[in-house]
């Protein structure tokens, strides 16, 4: 399975967080391919292993299998399904086509009040969560055989090829940082390189990154990889805060990433002629890279984004030749570091 059909297939399953279990199903099955060693632990983090030597750094890499979605929070007695958010920008949710995962996947849509029926001011405000609610055609009485409060609810909203480089889909955030993962296995195995390396797609990272905090503990690595989405330009953003969709994958640099690491991954760029950007955070990252690096006496960590625009939307936008390049960088990193550790002297 290529990159592109992994991103189209992961793209149309449910997976918010804590709902991973079918989406680290297929992961686990491609990792199975390339990887020594494989498991999928009981919150749904899927760790790969692939090592050449024993006794070299051990390094984790990591990108969230999670989405942003929504869940079922009541059904009126109209049939209307009242829900709540997960990560979600509720701006961009009247009209948009959805999929209730009960006992039997429900389709439904968000409705939004015509422009007809709107108070004055109304159409000046984005509308609450709490004020809208899914039609799916059916009545209560339908609908409680097949749905129950709880149930995780996703958009429809299959991956689309844009052109020969650019793709669009619901769930890239962050499942084109595991394809990244994927990827650099393959690129790895072109390469000599020591030690241990763990890929780990990982759960709930929208609710703050609980499988990777689980995951980096129990593996202890010598030095982490987080991989993630960040913001692409576009016309209504700051240009300080984007990075270019097309010129490469972006190199992190602030304090939750280790400064003598980000040096070397941005040198391992340079030497190699691979496009990268520069994107500065100056605080939290908002990645798994947050809890990697406190993980017991500490990890050191770099960060590898991809550019992404709409983040947190049904048409998440990126351009397939920026993962290509993370991975040749993240896998050419890799095989930079040494058994004796001198990559992280003073």
């Amino acid at each position: 399975m290529d990159t592109l059909e992994f991103l189209s297939k992961v793209n149309n399953l449910a997976g918010i967080s804590g709902y991973e279990k079918n989406v680290a199903s297929i992961t686990a099955d491609i990792f199975k391919e390339l990887c020594d060693d494989v498991e999928v632990d009981t919150f749904y983090n899927v760790i790969g292993k692939k090592s050449k030597k024993i006794g070299g750094p051990k390094v984790m890499l990591a990108a969230h299998l999670d989405e942003v979605g929504m869940m079922v929070t009541d059904i009126d007695d109209k049939g209307f399904v009242k829900f709540t958010g997960i990560g979600i920008d509720q701006r961009i949710l009247p009209g948009q086509e959805v999929r209730i995962h009960g006992s039997k996947e429900v389709l439904g849509i968000i409705g939004a009040k015509p422009p007809h029926l709107q108070k004055p001011g109304e159409s000046d405000k984005a509308i609450d969560i709490k004020d809208m609610a899914i039609d799916t055609g059916m009545s209560k009485d339908e609908l409680i055989q097949l749905i129950s409060i709880g149930d995780p609810i996703t958009f429809k909203s299959p991956l689309i090829k844009m052109n020969d480089k650019m793709i669009s889909g619901k769930s890239l955030d962050d499942r084109a940082g595991v394809a990244v993962m994927i990827e650099a296995m393959k690129e790895l195995d072109k390469l000599n390189y020591t030690g241990e390396v763990y890929f780990v797609a990982t759960s709930q990272e929208e609710l703050g990154s609980h499988g990777a905090k689980i995951s980096t503990f129990k593996i202890s690595p010598d030095v982490g990889i987080a991989i993630d989405v960040t913001h692409g330009e576009t016309p209504d953003a700051p240009k300080e805060r984007t990075c270019v969709i097309g010129k490469g994958p972006a190199i992190g640099i602030g304090p939750n990433m280790h400064p003598i690491l980000t040096q070397k991954l941005i040198d391992t760029a340079k030497e190699y002629g691979i496009d990268y950007q520069s994107d500065v955070i100056p605080g939290r990252s908002g990645t798994d890279a947050w809890v990697m690096q406190v993980s017991k006496d500490g990890v050191p960590c770099v960060l590898v984004s991809i550019p992404l625009r709409y983040m947190h939307t049904t048409v998440e936008t990126l351009n397939m030749d920026d993962v290509k390049k993370a991975a040749r960088l993240i896998a050419l990193f890799i095989a930079s570091l040494k058994e004796e550790k001198e990559w992280l002297s003073y």
